[in-house]
């Protein structure tokens, strides 16, 4: 008799479904809050939608891509695309190549389009993580091998994101870092040990930087300095306040009218809140849960160590990044410069997350092709028994 044959292995539907809700809610809310902005400055009211529609497209083509490509390839570009990125962070700190905008120098201008390398270093970063301690997976818990080069990488990866400056992409560099090696087995006394004596570094960082400082002065009590360092966040509360539970409605929102400065970036989360309500402000979260637990799920089920470590990194910066910026929205955090992942307007943060989404569906085939088999042979254990 014939063995019926298995399922086709399939992408994960859940996971594909939940990433691209985010970016079509995404579209909707940049034109949303951008479209009068754009108008008074640019004459083009659709002149954000149509960039971030093209970044989407670009984005969906690159998840297509890394779907096909799949996962097991990206560990013979790991060192390449280190390279890369430590080339990109250092021409973008070069005046002439590196744009500077909003008092940083963060962009590499091309015709109709700009480049963001810390975004690429996020990614690439790792991935080269994911592939450096499944390699060494047996010395990781040894600080001369498993623990010490990978810091000191990270320090330079931090430095030129620090000569930007990026404060919240350095900070992300860093808890990618402590993620990856906390779950490859790095001994938990070198992580302490390592964020004790990073604490005066972080505090002379920011006690030396005026701009950081007001950062903290504007989280520590926003309407004492309403009129100056602690106008956005409390303008964002006010977005968020007057949305009560469903709204004022799509397109409605007031401070948006040049009243919240940044409202399609880094504060469009604020927008939604004042615009959909409680009630979207849930479905989006709802919506990052999904992709967190589908992500940790393929992750854990993976048949490789490199797998297991590239998916909890990748579900890493979706988790680091929604969580610090809906925070900072809502005055829980001092402000980080981190767009809202898959939402925010920004076309090298959409088309590097669209990517990284494809490289954890090409992973849940693997996930689940690895567990099938071990399901199958506990059933047959049973029927055996």
């Amino acid at each position: 008799m014939k063995t019926p044959s298995a399922p086709a292995v399939r992408f994960d539907p859940i996971l594909l479904c939940a990433v691209l809700a985010l970016v079509s809610l995404g579209l909707v809310m940049v034109y949303s809050a951008s479209a009068i902005l754009a108008q008074d400055k640019l004459g083009d009211s659709l002149y954000f939608l149509k960039r971030q529609l093209m970044a989407a497209g670009m984005g969906v083509v690159a998840m297509a891509v890394a779907m096909k490509v799949g996962w097991r390839r990206l560990a013979r570009l790991a060192w390449p695309l280190l390279i890369v990125t430590l080339v990109l962070l250092v021409a973008v700190l070069i005046p002439g190549i590196g744009t500077t905008a909003g008092g940083a120098r963060r962009w590499i201008r091309f015709p109709g389009f700009g480049l963001q390398p810390a975004e690429v270093a996020k990614f690439a970063w790792v991935v080269y993580l994911s592939y450096s301690l499944a390699k060494k997976r047996e010395k990781v818990a040894t600080f001369s091998v498993g623990f010490l080069p990978h810091l000191i990488l990270c320090g330079v990866l931090v430095l030129l994101c620090m000569r930007q400056p990026d404060f919240g992409s350095s900070v992300l560099l860093v808890f990618l870092l402590f993620v990856l090696l906390f779950a490859a087995g790095t001994k938990l006394s070198y992580l302490v040990g390592s964020v004790l004596l990073a604490l005066p570094l972080a505090y002379v960082a920011i006690a030396s930087s005026p701009y950081r400082m007001k950062r903290v002065l504007a989280f520590l009590d926003p309407w004492a300095h309403r009129h100056d360092v602690g106008y956005q966040v409390a303008e964002s509360l006010m977005s968020i306040g007057s949305g009560g539970l469903t709204g004022l409605g799509l397109g409605d929102g007031r401070q948006k009218l040049f009243f919240l400065p940044e409202a399609h970036t880094d504060f469009i989360f604020a927008i939604i809140g004042e615009e959909l309500g409680l009630i979207g402000v849930t479905l989006l979260v709802a919506l990052y849960a999904v992709v967190i637990w589908r992500g940790i799920r393929i992750a854990l089920a993976s048949p490789e160590p490199f797998g297991t470590y590239l998916g909890l990194g990748i579900t890493s910066i979706v988790a680091f990044q929604a969580a610090v910026n809906m925070c900072v929205a809502m005055g829980l955090l001092p402000t980080k410069g981190l767009t809202l992942p898959f939402v925010s307007y920004g076309g090298t943060s959409l088309l590097v997350l669209m990517g990284a989404a494809g490289v954890l569906l090409s992973l849940s085939t693997a996930s689940q092709g690895a567990s099938r088999p071990a399901r199958a042979g506990a059933e047959m254990r049973e029927v055996t028994a």
